[in-house]
């Protein structure tokens, strides 16, 4: 397996394109793990990670994040240990962290050795780390789809619809108490689609998570974005995103007046 990961490398890639490379193969074969043993049947695909597996997102991302769509035969001790299993038969063996104190489940993966392996580090005890996190209590409302992919190896990811992702990405960038340049990256890459979000989700999440109605529709959801943009530390967020980016010219794009304009054009009253 170390060869197959080594033959996603390119001529001329960095160390650190190599280690974003490495991880997202790690990436990919658990998602495969997940279809082949039915966990899509609890959990559906979201996040960042899912714009770049199923729509081609030019930027890697860190962690697998996953909503719970269906409680019944849902365990995640039992996810923890069939991934560790199915990660050594692959030759990959591995450590993990679990932890479900809150509402979000947390697993870390840890491949001690790897980076070496690879020939990405000369310390034999340094590790490749990859995080999955489910939420056991998603804001109702999401709506999910199938797609298949073929990135390596060819499985079914049940995901949710891209509304449904967008309406989460809103709800990470409004009220996130922090800058996160991968959160702008991603939504600058939904104004370029020219997406609606899943209103019904986004508002449910900010009820959730913030207990208030925000009461976001159609009617005021430019000047939502437009009192946003207007808030956004773009060099703090170009900092955060840039390692990630395959093209580093993208970066151009995190200009408030870019932005501002873009959002009056794709959001017509």
């Amino acid at each position: 397996m170390i060869d197959v990961i080594k033959q996603q490398f390119k001529p001329g890639m960095s160390a650190g394109e190599k280690l974003n490379v490495a991880r997202e193969f790690l990436q990919i074969l658990c998602l495969k793990v997940m279809s082949d043993r039915q966990m899509f049947d609890q959990c559906a695909f979201l996040g960042g990670t899912s714009l770049r597996v199923l729509y081609d997102l030019r930027r890697f991302s860190e962690d697998l994040d996953f909503s719970l769509i269906n409680h019944k035969g849902y365990d995640f001790s039992d996810m923890n240990r069939q991934l560790i299993k199915a990660f050594g038969l692959y030759g990959l063996p591995m450590e993990t962290r679990v932890r479900t104190q809150t509402n979000v489940h947390n697993l870390t993966m840890k491949f001690s050795g790897l980076p070496k392996e690879l020939g990405l580090s000369g310390l034999a005890g340094e590790k490749l780390f990859i995080k999955l996190e489910v939420d056991v209590n998603p804001p109702a409302g999401w709506r999910v789809a199938n797609t298949v992919v073929n990135r390596t190896y060819m499985f079914n990811i049940v995901h949710y619809d891209l509304p449904s992702l967008y309406a989460g990405k809103l709800h990470a960038c409004l009220f996130r108490k922090y800058t996160k340049g991968r959160d702008i990256y991603d939504f600058v890459w939904y104004l370029g689609k020219k997406v609606k979000p899943n209103f019904e989700l986004l508002n449910n999440a900010i009820r959730q998570t913030h207990h208030k109605d925000a009461g976001i529709d159609e009617g005021n959801f430019k000047k939502f974005l437009l009192d946003f943009v207007a808030k956004v530390d773009f060099g703090a967020a170009a900092k955060d995103v840039e390692r990630f980016l395959e093209d580093k010219g993208e970066l151009n794009l995190f200009d408030r007046r870019v932005l501002e304009d873009t959002i009056k054009s794709v959001y017509i009253e």
